[in-house]
């Protein structure tokens, strides 16, 4: 299995198989870059609706550069597919689905909580178990356990929902044999992290002011 890192979340999964290669592409979303100009994608899989995990302009892309791949996701990005004019195959709650010898999985589990205030949405975490029976595991905006062995665990480590602590938390509950960093455009860029408090702390009265860096502000 190779994983090549389009930025964030938008990885592409390679997995030779009798079949041939495998391609298959996770949450392009507005954080990643290139990820309409990767050739020969088999399947797209969208975790949730949140922008840094699926941007509509990059899906459109992606399907007219690769007319043979197939987008894969839950009920929530679907409705919005949908309206669209987008096709998609739903993958969620338990099922599976055979991509030319290629097993891929789904589990549910709401998006973990930004803050009280902000409606949490569907979040579908993926399995891929490739022909060398290793199971890789991306599950989302979320922490939630597999259920299952872990062999390649695709770590969120960055984001407004989480502490770094609880990271290495989950990656030691999963015990995967390796980990990798996934959600962490947020690292390179500070002000990707002022969204949240953006969004809610006016409603309270607090006028909340990013002074981007090199960038001055007088109060």
């Amino acid at each position: 299995m190779k994983i090549k890192k389009i930025g964030h979340c938008c990885l592409v999964i390679e997995i030779a198989t009798a079949n041939g290669l495998v391609r298959l592409m996770t949450d392009p979303g507005v954080y990643s870059k290139g990820q309409t100009e990767e050739k020969n994608i088999d399947a797209v899989f969208i975790t949730h609706e949140h922008s840094d995990h699926f941007h509509i302009d990059s899906v459109r892309g992606i399907i007219a550069n690769n007319p043979q791949t197939r987008v894969f996701t839950n009920t929530a990005v679907g409705k919005l597919l949908e309206k669209e004019g987008i096709p998609f195959q739903l993958l969620e709650n338990g099922a599976q689905i055979d991509i030319k010898g290629v097993l891929i999985g789904s589990k549910d589990e709401q998006h973990a909580e930004i803050y009280r205030e902000l409606p949490r949405v569907q979040n579908t975490g993926y399995f891929i178990f490739d022909p060398a029976e290793q199971t890789f595991f991306y599950p989302g905006d979320t922490f939630m356990l597999p259920g299952q062995r872990v062999d390649i665990l695709a770590l969120p480590v960055s984001a407004p929902w989480m502490k770094v602590s609880e990271s290495i938390d989950y990656a030691l509950a999963v015990k995967p044999r390796v980990a990798f960093p996934v959600h962490d455009a947020i690292l390179s860029n500070p002000e990707m992290g002022s969204f949240a408090p953006k969004m809610f702390l006016p409603k309270h009265g607090i006028e909340f002011v990013v002074i981007p860096v090199g960038g001055e502000a007088t109060f």
